[in-house]
């Protein structure tokens, strides 16, 4: 891995995807923050289904902070994890209403305060909504990396710790939307697109089934 390498990858990848944004559904802050806490172990799409009905009624903190959360899980039933995601959507709702004056904190280390909301959370969050250079680092992240030598890693945590300290605040910026829809679309775990990949050459998965 050099740092010329990395920035042709965050470059091409722009190049790819220009004006990546995330996929998920949301039309505030707040919104943002609660799709991005449901898609923990589901799919976007998934949670995109969901949240086009639920969103009318969740818009603010205020919404759901006195709401019983059995109302919360039946509009959720459908995606993994709905009975913890539907408590922490309420004990989430009501700290922003109550300790933040329905303000969605700016800082990881608030961030993280909340319920359910892990660095890994709050990093998406400031991404998508600040544009902060943080990339969020999970199995399909790591994968990719992994694959084109631009890390050598085992776990997503190490990887997390490399690119945080070889990778620029630039490769960042670039790399955070676009990263993730490589992964879904081009470097799938199985059956990646390999014939169209413009990083076929260095990728260690082509070279060990070619």
């Amino acid at each position: 891995m050099n740092k010329k390498d990395i920035s042709d990858f965050a470059k091409k990848l722009n190049e790819m995807y220009p004006n990546a944004k995330t996929e998920l559904y949301y039309t505030n802050e707040f919104q943002l923050l609660i799709a991005i806490l449901m898609s923990a172990q589901t799919t976007d799409k998934q949670v995109n289904i969901v949240n086009r009905n639920f969103f009318n009624f969740l818009k603010e903190p205020s919404d759901w902070a006195s709401m019983d959360v059995e109302y919360i899980k039946d509009f959720i039933n459908t995606i993994s994890f709905f009975n913890n995601k539907a408590e922490n959507i309420k004990k989430t709702s009501t700290i922003i209403k109550e300790k933040f004056g329905s303000v969605i904190p700016k800082t990881i280390e608030e961030l993280i305060t909340l319920p359910w909301v892990w660095i890994k959370t709050a990093k998406v969050f400031l991404a998508v909504s600040e544009d902060a250079p943080y990339i969020w680092v999970d199995t399909h992240v790591h994968r990719v990396l992994n694959r084109l030598w631009l890390v050598n890693t085992k776990t997503p945590l190490e990887t997390d710790k490399k690119i945080s300290k070889n990778f620029t605040k630039e490769n960042h910026a670039l790399l955070h939307n676009t990263l993730v829809l490589f992964w879904r679309y081009q470097c799938m775990a199985r059956n990646p697109k390999c014939e169209t990949c413009p990083f076929s050459g260095k990728c260690n998965y082509y070279k060990k089934n070619n």
